[in-house]
């Protein structure tokens, strides 16, 4: 008798092997800012008792965006060109994670997937994320 592999269609594997159970998936940060100054705190506080929807201070973006150069510095294309001053006109953190994919491509094409992989890795810890799907979620 043969094993029914009915549950495989619903229960998705990894294509990146084992160890992979703790992947968290990457969100784009929010459209609101959090405040600088104590006072724009309090005041947010109030008004808006959530902030851990918000992005960082957009005093945090300067040094994330030089970590996005260096993710890409040592790759010499007209594609890394493009995407360095893409990455330099960035103005918010939204910006910079929308161009995480590009960053992943140019550097997988001039290195390897496992290059780009990890760093990307670098780059995502700046961004929030979800915890994994349970794996009882499709019963």
């Amino acid at each position: 008798m043969k094993p029914l592999n009915i549950l495989s269609r619903w229960h998705p594997r990894s294509t990146l092997g084992p160890g992979n159970s703790t992947h968290l998936g990457v969100q784009p940060p929010s459209l609101r800012q959090a405040p600088e100054s104590t006072w724009q705190r309090l005041l947010f506080w109030l008004l808006a008792p959530a902030p851990a929807d918000v992005a960082p201070p957009m005093n945090r973006v300067p040094a994330i965006r030089v970590e996005f150069m260096r993710s890409v510095a040592d790759v010499d294309s007209d594609e890394a060109d493009s995407l360095r001053n893409r990455i330099a006109l960035a103005r918010s953190l939204r910006e910079l994670w929308h161009l995480r994919t590009e960053v992943f491509r140019v550097v997988g094409l001039a290195h390897s997937q496992r290059e780009a992989e990890g760093r990307l890795a670098l780059l995502n810890r700046h961004f929030p994320t979800r915890a994994p799907r349970s794996q009882f979620g499709s019963l």
